[in-house]
């Protein structure tokens, strides 16, 4: 069986405060939720009806079985969810501060188990035959992990849809000055690239949305996608082909997790083989809407809900 998508990276429990605007020392409930960005865009495609499996790893313990069970939950195929002996499953919390203030604290010490994904453990031949693979920024920045993604994407070469989610978070690199080398390798096997602003200047040392995609696009890619924040997005590929598209209006509860479903939502696009101008559209509506819920991996939105937001012009 060939997935839809397969993605690899990261993986871990969210406890996200059941209390808006209060500071984690005051915060007293928490929700526990599925997390983990490369995780979350699994959940975000199967539930717009992709089937979708997860590479990574998770502790030996209670929180690493309900990361599966959370997984089987919502349809994403678990057999390349492995335990990692002698460390435990990450968390992650975080502070609820609407509309633009959302605080993370990773708690990924020793190691995160998702690093310890070693090339010798890959189904190569599924990962070939998948016709959307998906790997992040954050699976480069350490052994073996790193040599892990590098060989996947090499002998994926390029087959299909190879996507880079850009994936910067400077705190899981020992040092983050030696973070684009390896952007730059990554970059030559995939064919779509996705990151914010300051993600495309890690990878590209260019900060302008226009020439940061163009950057992209001279780096080895086909189809560039730029979030510019309340600027909306912007997509461009090597066609000549370019698509700038607003934000959708919403009343932001937890930004937290909408660009896990905009990524969900593009490679739900890209299979449909939309034009850029709707596969943008529909992946704002999807980010809209987790940004308007709490919660982020059961925040993701269905088909009939993201073609409600869109036809409304807005999230309501």
């Amino acid at each position: 069986m060939a997935y839809d998508l397969i993605t690899m990276g990261r993986i871990g429990v969210d406890l996200y405060p059941l209390q808006t605007g209060v500071p984690l020392p005051q915060v007293t409930t928490f929700g526990k939720f599925l997390g983990g960005s490369a995780t979350n865009v699994a959940v975000a495609a199967a539930r717009l009806g992709r089937s979708t499996a997860v590479i990574t790893r998770t502790g030996d313990d209670p929180f690493g079985t309900y990361l599966h069970e959370a997984l089987r939950d919502f349809g994403v195929d678990d057999r390349w969810v492995t335990p990692a002996p002698g460390l435990p499953t990450p968390v992650t919390f975080c502070e609820v501060f609407p509309p633009d203030d959302f605080p993370l604290y990773f708690y990924r010490q020793p190691k995160a188990p998702d690093l310890e994904i070693d090339a010798h453990d890959l189904d190569l031949d599924a990962i070939h035959e998948a016709r959307i693979f998906w790997i992040t920024g954050t699976g480069l920045s350490e052994e073996p992990s790193r040599t892990a993604t590098l060989a996947a994407l090499a002998h994926r070469a390029k087959s299909g849809t190879t996507v880079f989610d850009l994936d910067w978070r400077p705190m899981f690199w020992k040092d983050p000055s030696a973070a684009r080398p390896f952007y730059e390798e990554a970059l030559r096997h995939t064919t779509v690239a996705v990151g914010n602003l300051d993600e495309v200047e890690v990878a590209t040392g260019v900060r302008e949305p226009h020439a940061a995609a163009q950057a992209l696009l001279d780096a080895g890619v086909e189809l560039a996608v730029v979030k510019q924040g309340p600027k909306g997005v912007l997509a461009v590929n090597r066609d000549g082909e370019s698509a700038e598209v607003p934000p959708l209006p919403v009343n932001v509860l937890n930004g937290l997790g909408a660009g896990d479903a905009f990524g969900g939502s593009l490679c739900h696009g890209l299979l449909a083989g939309w034009d850029l101008e709707k596969i943008m559209r529909h992946a704002n509506a999807a980010g809209a809407i987790v940004a308007s819920r709490l919660e982020c991996s059961s925040a993701m939105p269905t088909v009939a809900e993201v073609e409600g937001a869109i036809a409304a012009g807005a999230v309501l």
